[in-house]
C-alpha cells in the first residue's frame, strides 16, 4: 500500500453531483418564480451557518425563501433541493466501492453539506455502506478549506498525514489538506485518480 492507511474523501463533484451550490440553485430558484438575484444573496448570508448546523432547515428556508408568502410549501420547496443530487457522471463511486471491498484502509468522508442534505444524500446514495467516519461541516462545525478539518480527521482516526490522501474536486481544498501533511489529490476524473492511486501503491481491488 506504499504506507497508505487511510483514504479521506469529498462527495460533491467526485461521487455525486454536488447537492445546493450555485448550479442546482440556478436550476431550482426559477421553477418556483424566486427572484435568482435576491435569492443568491440571501443564501449567501447563511450558507456558512447552515452548512455548520448553525441553524436549521427551517430557519435557513425563513430566511432564504419563506420571508414572505410564497405559493408553494417548504416540503415541496426542499424536495426539488433533494432531487438535484444524482450520481455523477464520471463518479469515483466504483473506485471507493473496490476500496471499501478490500478492507484494508480507513475510509472517511470530509465535505461541507448542511445537515438536512447530508443526512439525505448518506441515505439515498448508500454512502454509509462505504464509510467509517464522517467529518461533514455540519457534523464538527468546521468548513473545508479550514486546516483545522483536516487536523481532526486525522486526530481523530488516529492517521499519520503522510499516510493520508484527500480526494477533492477543488483546488482550494485539496491545497489545504496538503498544508497539513495530506497527499491531497485534486478529482479529475475516475480514471485519473485509480492511476494516481496506483501510482502511490494503492490496490484498488479486494
Amino acid at each position: 500500500m506504499s504506507g497508505i492507511s487511510t483514504i479521506l474523501w469529498d462527495v460533491g463533484g467526485v461521487l455525486l453531483t454536488n447537492s445546493w451550490d450555485r448550479q442546482q440553485r440556478d436550476a431550482v430558484a426559477p421553477r418556483f418564480g424566486l427572484d435568482t438575484a435576491v435569492f443568491e444573496h440571501r443564501h449567501a448570508e447563511v450558507s456558512d451557518a447552515w452548512e455548520k448546523d448553525e441553524i436549521s432547515l427551517d430557519e435557513y428556508l425563513a430566511h432564504t425563501v419563506f420571508f414572505e408568502p410564497r405559493n408553494f410549501t417548504q416540503a415541496e420547496f426542499l424536495g426539488a433541493m433533494r432531487a438535484e443530487s444524482q450520481l455523477l457522471s464520471d463518479s469515483a463511486l466504483g473506485i471507493l466501492r473496490g476500496l471499501a471491498a478490500s478492507d484494508k484502509l480507513v475510509l472517511a468522508m470530509v465535505n461541507n453539506e448542511s445537515r438536512a442534505m447530508n443526512d439525505y444524500r448518506l441515505a439515498s446514495f448508500d454512502l454509509r455502506e462505504w464509510f467509517s467516519a464522517f467529518f461533514s461541516s455540519c457534523y464538527v462545525g468546521l468548513r473545508k478549506p479550514d486546516r483545522r478539518i483536516y487536523q481532526m480527521a486525522v486526530d481523530v482516526l488516529r492517521s499519520d498525514p503522510e499516510e493520508t490522501v484527500f480526494i477533492d474536486d477543488r483546488a482550494e481544498n485539496a491545497a489545504a489538506a496538503a498544508a497539513v501533511g495530506i497527499r491531497a489529490i485534486r478529482y479529475e476524473g475516475s480514471a485519473k485518480l485509480a492511476a494516481t492511486l496506483a501510482g502511490m501503491g494503492v490496490s484498488l481491488t479486494a
